[in-house]
């Protein structure tokens, strides 16, 4: 991309262009479709904003060498302003580089408990706090959809939704963030169930899922659905509840599976479930149009596959690493008391280096 400036016009015939479908109040009326444009208004309004500076700053660079010619003082002031003006563009540049269109999304995100049975489950727990730590530390609202705890306070299975407030800006979204976290995580430590200290490693999965902005975006025939009822179980299997609320959704076309038990009431478990089968059809679209995609588009859903084991908790050493970046520290307790900002950063940096190499390649 040699000249961002041939790039952006386009880009800002569009910014005008939304600008004016959202001064229209019927545009408001169809939630998700306000969300999707607001979303886009607001990352094509920093693509503008970084235009018109880098313009103003090439102008100046032009005079004041122009001027250099003419009169001596000008000469000390024309580099500076040349180095200005080449920042400028390349923050232009930086922000023309294609980003996924869901990096403003809400996500929702699954934590199951893998190979180390109750260790395992244990670590599962601890992932959740990390993420709902790490949401109040970035003002996002964490809510728990679905939970199958053990008896010793670990998860075998959770769902929860992660939303931002208001409309931000796609480097700012959740998804954005927690796109990279998909994946399997090990974890490296005596258990509390060890007598004898030894070290064990176990490990829990994570799937993170764009939210649908409403329920229409992903559109869901109710007769692909198999709609089973059941008793609600807590830790060990007893049953929790006397009545049949908790719900399991079969979708029949892809085999999908969703269950829910957390609410009292039957109607609130289905709603929940059904919040979770649409971000799960929403994320398997999403990857099927991927692969007849760019090669920038297919580097980022490999960077987030969810079956690579992609970062390791070690207690012994205090220490986090993260396989796909090379990142490394020694501060494992402050990551899981929701300091994951660090880690996250590495991932978006390599994702968006991927992303330009691809550009000029």
């Amino acid at each position: 991309m040699s000249d961002p400036f041939e790039a952006v016009a386009g880009l800002l015939e569009e910014h005008r262009r939304i600008e004016e479908q959202l001064a229209d109040p019927s545009i408001h009326a169809e939630v998700g479709r306000a969300r999707a444009l607001g979303r886009r208004y607001a990352e094509l309004g920093q693509i503008a904003h970084a235009a018109q500076a880098a313009r103003s700053a090439r102008a100046d660079a032009v005079a004041a060498a122009e001027l250099a010619e003419i009169d001596p003082t000008f000469a000390a002031e024309a580099p500076a302003l040349a180095a200005l003006a080449d920042e400028a563009e390349a923050t232009l540049t930086q922000l023309l580089i294609p980003r996924d269109p869901d990096d403003a999304r809400d996500v929702i995100l699954e934590i199951k408990a893998g190979e180390g049975g109750e260790e395992s489950a244990l670590f599962a727990a601890d992932l959740m706090r990390m993420y709902a730590k790490f949401a109040e530390s970035r003002g996002w609202a964490f809510e728990v959809l679905d939970t199958q705890e053990t008896e010793l306070g670990g998860i075998k299975d959770a769902a929860v939704a992660i939303k931002a407030r208001g409309n931000p800006s796609p480097e700012d979204g959740v998804w954005a963030h927690l796109k990279y976290e998909g994946g399997v995580h090990r974890v490296q430590r005596v258990p509390v169930t060890e007598s004898q200290g030894r070290i064990h490693t176990s490990a829990a999965g994570v799937l993170v899922m764009p939210e649908a902005d409403d329920p229409t975006e992903v559109e869901i025939d109710p007769n692909d659905l198999r709609i089973d009822v059941f008793r609600s179980s807590g830790p060990g299997g007893q049953s929790v509840n006397t009545t049949d609320s908790a719900v399991r959704i079969t979708h029949l076309p892809t085999g999908v599976v969703v269950s829910c038990q957390n609410e009292k009431s039957q109607l609130q478990n289905k709603e929940q479930a059904l919040r979770i089968l649409r971000a799960r059809l929403l994320a398997m679209a999403a990857e099927e149009a991927a692969q007849a995609a760019s090669d920038a588009r297919r580097s980022q859903v490999r960077t987030v596959d969810r079956s690579e084991r992609i970062r390791t908790y070690n207690f012994p050493e205090n220490r986090i690493a993260d396989h796909r970046t090379g990142y490394k520290a020694y501060n494992l307790d402050r990551v899981l008391d929701g300091e994951l900002g660090p880690v996250l950063t590495s991932a978006i940096e390599a994702d968006a280096a991927a992303r330009l190499k691809s550009l000029g390649s």
